[in-house]
């Protein structure tokens, strides 16, 4: 145990009641338990790539084919339960890929995990910069980086403040690779040398492909059959959803949306956290109103409202929307969610005012006219209007597929780096 470990300690039980509230599973893979992998292959380096949870999971789609077509295992660790069940979704049954759970930041834990996996080289996912996991790392001779890295204003806020902890770990990573100007200078500003450091994009340009008009995505008929939503009528999805304090009907996303919704037009809605649904379908009306897809029973007379309460499905449900609305934009507290996925899929898509995870994503759409931006107040007239404009919502298609297409290429640039990081490392 060292220093970090004891000031952990301490922390951990004065969040312990936070915990607690949250249904977590896979303790023991958390504190680094888990199944030793495969011995690797002689001349066959392993790559380590931890993504935190579905969005970051889903960056990966691309990179995984691509490190295995260059000669790599590949480790993908992932630290929330949704995000382990979709990375073995993706990758659980490809050849020379294995998913794991990530191990919690304390030096046993990640021992024991590091042990398990035995990676040449470690890539992070947007950010996810642990102090013990680097030195750890550093100290076996492994190096680690930031791919798609992102450090929005409220992150930097937080490790700025904690700077004497963080300022050794991003001053020792051997990459980064930043998805824009912004967000690199703020890697620069925690430590990360200036020879280390690349703005190389988001992957995420690269991993949601673009759905031709007229193309119809896989899964998304099935989908609408089985929920008994009604493909006559106009249909708004709304994806990565979240509770907004300080409103009373209107407690969730959900129920602003449901509110803003004109007359005859259905509504589904996908709830970031499993542990919002409840209140979700609550804000839509109940049983007498809403559909769960996890009862796996089609719509009711009088039925009109959708729960997508089931994980890996938005995509589809995205591909049978009218107009898409992003979730965790309505509010400041979230930080917004990406748009990318719906734009990719010719959906015109509504975001409210606040997106301050995603600013270059959604600058980029924006200065495209590839989005429309609303707020809460404007949002039931904006919906109308959309709905009722056609040819504005295949502008808003078009505009969208110029934008994704100007931006791609992070994924080989990616794993460019990743590759100099392993050879530069043999080279010692």
């Amino acid at each position: 145990m060292n220093a970090l470990d004891a000031l952990y300690l301490p922390l951990a039980i004065i969040t312990a009641p936070w915990w607690a509230r949250k249904t977590r599973s896979g303790w023991g893979e958390r504190f680094g338990h888990i199944p030793l992998l495969p011995a690797k292959q002689p001349g066959v380096p392993r790559v380590l790539l931890h993504a935190v949870s579905v969005g970051e999971v889903g960056t990966l789609r691309g990179l995984v084919p691509m490190l295995r077509g260059r000669g790599f295992e590949v480790v993908v660790s992932v630290s929330t339960d949704t995000g382990l069940k979709r990375a073995r979704e993706l990758f659980e049954n490809q050849p020379g890929v294995f998913v794991v759970r990530f191990a919690l930041d304390f030096s046993p834990a990640v021992m024991r995990f590091l042990d398990a996996v035995r990676p040449d080289v470690v890539a992070l996912v947007e950010l996810e910069v642990w102090p013990n996991f680097v030195a750890l790392c550093g100290n076996r001779g492994i190096p680690v980086g930031v791919i798609n890295g992102r450090l929005s204003a409220r992150s930097f806020r937080g490790y700025r403040r904690f700077r004497r902890f963080f300022t050794k770990s991003f001053g020792t990573l051997a990459f980064v690779g930043a998805q824009d100007g912004d967000y690199a200078a703020r890697f620069r500003a925690m430590g990360v040398p200036e020879n280390r450091l690349t703005v190389s994009g988001s992957m995420k340009w690269d991993a949601t492909g673009i759905l031709a008009p007229g193309d119809e995505l896989p899964g998304a008929a099935a989908l609408a059959r089985e929920l008994g939503i009604d493909r006559s009528k106009p249909l708004i999805v709304a994806g990565s959803t979240a509770p907004m304090p300080g409103t009373s009907a209107s407690a969730t996303e959900d129920g602003l949306l449901h509110a803003a919704v004109p007359e005859g037009v259905q509504l589904l809605t996908a709830p970031r956290r499993p542990e919002h649904r409840e209140a979700a379908f609550a804000a839509m009306g109940g049983p007498s109103r809403c559909v769960r897809r996890s009862d796996r029973a089609p719509a009711k007379p009088g039925q009109d409202r959708f729960l997508l309460d089931t994980i890996g499905e938005l995509r589809q449900a995205y591909a049978l929307a009218d107009v898409v609305v992003i979730g965790r934009t309505f509010d400041p507290a979230p930080g917004g969610s990406d748009p990318i996925e719906s734009v990719s899929l010719g959906k015109a898509t509504v975001l409210g005012p606040h997106s301050a995870n995603f600013e270059y994503v959604v600058r980029t759409f924006r200065d495209a006219d590839a989005i429309v931006i609303t707020d809460a107040a404007s949002l039931p007239a904006m919906l109308r209007d959309l709905l009722a404009d056609r040819p504005r919502r295949k502008a808003l298609a078009g505009h969208g597929a110029a934008a994704i297409r100007s931006q791609q290429g992070a994924t080989a640039r990616h794993a460019d780096m990743i590759l100099a990081a392993l050879a530069a490392s043999s080279a010692k």
